[in-house]
């Protein structure tokens, strides 16, 4: 059995129950789906392609500079206005674009602290994202409550960060503790069944980490905290809880090791975030393309096959853009293997 069917809806966006379905369908099968930070309806082509070659479900994600971006660098972010309007431009043009490529999408937003959340246009955004707010590690318990009962009524799904995750940080504190995530979750659950949880495991941002301080003293992951906090006390059997009771997300992953995203899968992590790489991976197309093609783009008339051969071909924006969505569509692919996404539909 695929998911496909599992889900009522069979590609495009999903929403609600077939986005629950499908995370426990990834705990049961044993892989996660990779969630990749798209800026431009280049980079979402990009993820799109990879998904639909792989016969996978994606997730794509808008931060608040992500939407900032897609709405134009020009426009004055001060109140947000450009984040919120370019967030919700890129979810129409996923939600028109993605059922062509035959594959699931879920949307998502990326790092809503608790100001953001409380931005009264908080509401027209998740209306168009049908999907998630994500509460960052400050943000008390009873604020997540009110989150989760304003979100539940639309299944829409929340994302709750516990710890330092992700981060581009040197801190002791960089496990999260079995009674918080016992705490949020039995809140939660009270209200909906549509969250998951980001919670730290020593898993933050490793590349840049690694540009001031020495890696493998910095970086341990213990993924046996996974398996514990999966295992709740009381025990789980007193809570009629099934195996896998908690949906993880893996936050900073970038560097870690194919096994070790194998091993967080087999405790309950359903989803990956994949931005440091999949950035890279999109300059290695352009750069490539204009150190191959420098004789042909320096001038729009002229190259070495002659002083009046014209360069429209080589500079067209079509022509680097797409080397740039190869390469990062390459990058995506190997993610989606990597998580054993790959051949799931």
């Amino acid at each position: 059995m695929g998911v496909t069917d599992i889900l009522s809806r069979k590609s495009g966006v999903i929403v609600g129950e077939d986005i629950y379905n499908l995370f426990k369908h990834c705990q049961k099968h044993n892989f996660a789906i990779p969630a990749v930070n798209v800026t431009s309806s280049s980079t979402i082509i990009a993820c799109l392609e990879a998904a639909k070659a792989a016969k996978s479900p994606i997730i794509l994600q808008i931060s608040q500079g992500g939407g900032a971006f897609f709405a134009g660098k020009s426009i004055n972010n001060a109140n947000q206005e450009a984040s919120v309007a370019g967030a919700i431009a890129a979810a129409h043009f996923i939600r028109a674009v993605a059922p062509i490529y035959g594959v699931p999408v879920v949307l998502h937003t990326l790092d809503a602290t608790k100001p953001l959340l409380q931005d009264p246009r908080r509401t027209s955004l998740l209306v168009t994202y049908d999907r998630s707010i994500r509460g960052r590690c400050h943000i008390q318990h009873r604020h997540n409550s009110e989150i989760s009962q304003a979100s539940a009524p639309m299944k829409q799904w929340l994302e709750m960060e516990i710890g330092i995750t992700g981060e581009s940080v040197d801190n002791n504190s960089l496990y999260t503790q079995p009674p918080d995530i016992l705490n949020v979750h039995n809140e939660l659950s009270k209200i909906s069944q549509y969250f998951s949880i980001a919670a730290a495991f020593g898993n933050v941002q490793v590349f840049t980490c690694a540009l001031s301080h020495d890696l493998s003293n910095l970086v341990k992951l213990k993924f046996f905290w996974l398996e514990t906090w999966q295992r709740p006390s009381p025990p789980r059997a007193a809570l009629q809880t099934p195996r896998k009771p908690v949906f993880f997300v893996f936050h900073g992953g970038s560097g870690s090791e194919v096994e070790e995203f194998k091993t967080a899968i087999s405790y309950g992590v359903v989803k990956v975030n994949v931005d440091t790489d999949t950035q890279y991976a999109y300059l290695e197309g352009i750069r490539d393309y204009m150190l191959g093609k420098k004789d042909y783009v320096l001038a729009q008339v002229g190259n070495p096959e002659g002083q009046d051969k014209p360069n429209k071909k080589y500079y067209d924006p079509r022509v680097w853009v797409r080397e740039c969505e190869k390469t990062m569509t390459k990058r995506v692919l190997r993610a989606l293997e990597d998580f054993n996404a790959e051949g799931q539909l």
